[in-house]
Order: structure tokens, then C-alpha cells, then sequence
């Protein structure tokens, strides 16, 4: 099993995926709005999916927050911004959970715990819960505990915070500037306060603390996210194909895992860039590529 999660290029499971995975098996797989049609159309690609691996359970991805983002084209789901009460926010999460369930989606990339600032990019806006630390970081752990209540597994994102950021990350590499204090008592904050068994983090530079991003950054992974906010889980890069990153997907996969992430993300479903970053970290584990 390769620490690497990737995705697919369409509605169902082609024969060069199914020989690409039964090589270089990875640990899991991540949809989007292109690989889902309907329910039983969804059922059938996650079960292809997991037959490919009988021995062991798959995990398969999906972000299905609400709002802007959401990948079941059946699903019309409020922004999180939106949800003004404890109890909105566990029946948003029951609601997800009986759709992403059924058609065998077990993880889900939420809570955001981002926080809503001024003048940061509008990636963030109504996605996060508020500006106040204290308050993203209640209602984010209701929202995890939530998940973990349905039989979801949720990714807190972006961790150690995106809300600062005043560039898209898919589209650029964002640089914040405060101050490590400043930093620690209101963007770092919700992670350091809530638990999680999984996160994701946020390809931005803190200049305070080093001038790689999170996601290749061993200072930050180690003593921020590890040490100083006592992450233990299973800790995710964002999608290395995101233009905030340089280099060859080869290099960023290296990166992301010699910095300290478990599990290397890739989302275009291209199958030369998914063998790419599969081989790569088949490398990182010493499995070999054949």
C-alpha cells in the first residue's frame, strides 16, 4: 500500500486505471464533480473500487461540504457559513451522511477550520464558520464529533489555517506575514483546540516560521502541527497539483511526505500525473516501482 490518495478521470474505473492501481496500490481514492452521475452510477464506482482491494478497507474521499463545494450533483446543501445553530450544524452533517454512506463514501473533507478575516481571498468566505477562533474551533469539533457520530471520518482543513491567506492556493502560493504569537492566538488556534483523527493542510507560507509551505515544510509540521497543536492523526497534503506548489509532481510528492506528511494528495484523475506521484511515493516507502 502506497501513502499516496488519488482520483479518477471519469464515471467509472477504465482498464489503465485498474492496471496503474493493481501496481502501485494506493491507500485510497478521492471523488469529484467529474466521477459523479447518479446513485447507482456512484455505488458501483466505489464498489469497483474497493473490489480491487478485498483485503483490506479502501478509504474513498469526497468534498461534500455545502455551498460552493459539494461533488453529488443531486445534493443541494447549504454553505457553513450558513448554519446559525449547534443543531443545524448536526443535521447538516446527518443530512451528507446519508448520501456519501450509501454510495460507499466513508471520509469527508470538512470541517473547515479556517477563519472568516477581512480581506482574505474569497476561496475561504462562507465556507468557514466565523472570525472568531474560539467559536470555529466549537462549532468545527460539533462538526467532527458529528461525523464521527454518522460513521463518517472528517479532515479538518486547512490546517495550520487558510483564512489569512489573501491568494487562492490553487492558483497561486499565498505568503502570510504576521508574527508566530499573532498566528498562535488566532489562526492556529481552532486546530490547536479541537480534535480530529485526520487533516489536511494548507499550502501557504507562514514567513514567521519558514519560507516553504505548510504542506513541504517540516518546522511547521513537526513543531507547529505535531508538537505545539498535538496533531496525531493522520495527517494529509492538499492536492499537489495545486499551482501554490513548484516543481515536478515527483518533487512535491517527495517534499510532502519527507516534511512530514503521511499521505500525498493528487486530484486530476490524469493517469501519466496519478502514475507519477504513485511512483514517487512507492519510492518514500522503499516499496519499489517495478
Amino acid at each position: 500500500m502506497i501513502p499516496a490518495i488519488v482520483a479518477l478521470s471519469g464515471l467509472s474505473l477504465t482498464q489503465d486505471e485498474r492496471d496503474l492501481f493493481l501496481t502501485l496500490p494506493p491507500f485510497g481514492f478521492i471523488l469529484f464533480r467529474r466521477n459523479c452521475d447518479s446513485v447507482d452510477q456512484v455505488r458501483a464506482l466505489t464498489r469497483s473500487l474497493a473490489d480491487l482491494f478485498p483485503q483490506r478497507d479502501v478509504p474513498i474521499l469526497i468534498d461534500q461540504e455545502g455551498g460552493r463545494v459539494q461533488r453529488l450533483p443531486w445534493c443541494d446543501f447549504p454553505a457553513v457559513g450558513s448554519l446559525k445553530t449547534d443543531d443545524a450544524i448536526r443535521l447538516h452533517v446527518q443530512t451528507i451522511a446519508d448520501q456519501l454512506l450509501p454510495v460507499g463514501i466513508t471520509v469527508n473533507a470538512l470541517p473547515l477550520l479556517d477563519l472568516r478575516l477581512p480581506d482574505q481571498d474569497p476561496i475561504i468566505g462562507d465556507r468557514a464558520f466565523a472570525g472568531s477562533p474560539q467559536e470555529v474551533a466549537r462549532q468545527g469539533q460539533i462538526m467532527i464529533d458529528a461525523h464521527l457520530a454518522s460513521g463518517l471520518i472528517p479532515i479538518m482543513k486547512h490546517i495550520p489555517g487558510h483564512g489569512r491567506a489573501t491568494c487562492d492556493s490553487h492558483i497561486a502560493l499565498p505568503v502570510v506575514t504576521e508574527s508566530r504569537d499573532v498566528l498562535q492566538e488566532t489562526d492556529f488556534l481552532p486546530f490547536r483546540l479541537c480534535r480530529a483523527p485526520w487533516a489536511m493542510t494548507a499550502h501557504v507560507v507562514y514567513s514567521a516560521l519558514d519560507d516553504q509551505p505548510a504542506t513541504l515544510s517540516p518546522k511547521v509540521i513537526q513543531d507547529v502541527i505535531r508538537d505545539d497543536m498535538g496533531f496525531d492523526g493522520l495527517l494529509l497534503s492538499d492536492d499537489l497539483g495545486m499551482h501554490a506548489l513548484s516543481g515536478s509532481l515527483t518533487q512535491r510528492t517527495h517534499g510532502a511526505l519527507n516534511a512530514g506528511c503521511d499521505i500525498a494528495l493528487h486530484c486530476s484523475g490524469k493517469i501519466l500525473e496519478t502514475q507519477e506521484v504513485l511512483r514517487a511515493a512507492a519510492e518514500h516507502a522503499g516499496k519499489g516501482v517495478g
